[in-house]
């Protein structure tokens, strides 16, 4: 088996809240990522899905343990490497979809490109590209109070593409949308996994996570249980 895209090594999450004391959000979390699969992690409110999707896509560093994106150990990395080497990796989709609201698609979607040196020409290429492909060729413009929930959610695929990911990390994707939109995200992820990209879904929904071929259930802050599809 060839070394994971994402290995998380005895992982702890310890925040301070002052006078009420630390709380511990993660416990002795242990998962390997490997390129290419289709992984969902899923549990109740409380569970610390949150914090596991920050520590999964290295937007938050571990208390204990290590955390290697593409085999390099996040916590001894500088913050602008890490960037870097994040916006290179993995490509976000989140619930709330977390577009600049004074940027058009266009400007959203070129954004993580320009971050990363991609020249402005290239950078608007692609998004054209990417916001055809999801059929908003002719909301290049609109910014995102101009677009439906759905146009915004098809807006954040495209920016969570823009710069060709290993890893597609998407967030309860599906959590804001109706059903009809919701099948077409799911559909979508489906489509990149069969693509070759490695996609992690956090999700609490039981039925989404039918779509993934490894399931981690988590309980406390710990993983309760894991199954693969069909065990």
């Amino acid at each position: 088996m060839k070394d994971p895209i994402i290995k998380i090594d005895n992982v702890w999450k310890k925040y301070d809240m002052g006078k009420a004391g630390p709380l511990v959000v993660l416990k002795s979390i242990s998962i390997d990522i490997q390129r290419g699969e289709f992984l969902a992690i899923t549990g109740p409110s409380g569970s610390g899905k949150s914090t596991m999707m920050n520590i999964v896509g290295a937007l938050d560093k571990p208390s204990w343990g290590s955390v290697y994106l593409d085999g390099k150990n996040i916590a001894s990395m500088r913050e602008s490497s890490l960037a870097f080497l994040r916006g290179k990796k993995v490509g976000f989709i989140f619930q709330q979809f977390n577009l600049l609201p004074t940027l058009s698609a266009l400007q959203n979607v070129m954004l993580p490109m320009e971050v990363i040196g991609v020249s402005e020409k290239e950078a608007r290429k692609r998004a054209e590209w990417l916001l055809g492909l999801l059929d908003l060729g002719n909301r290049l413009h609109h910014k995102p109070n101009e677009l439906s929930g759905g146009q915004q959610q098809r807006v954040a695929i495209a920016r969570a593409l823009s710069n060709d990911p290993e890893v597609i990390l998407a967030d309860e994707p599906t959590g804001n949308l109706d059903s009809k939109t919701g099948r077409f995200v799911v559909d979508f992820l489906g489509r990149m996994h069969k693509g070759g990209k490695t996609v992690v879904l956090i999700t609490h929904d039981t039925e989404l996570v039918k779509c993934a071929q490894r399931i981690i259930y988590l309980k406390d802050g710990m993983i309760e249980k894991e199954t693969s599809r069909g065990g």
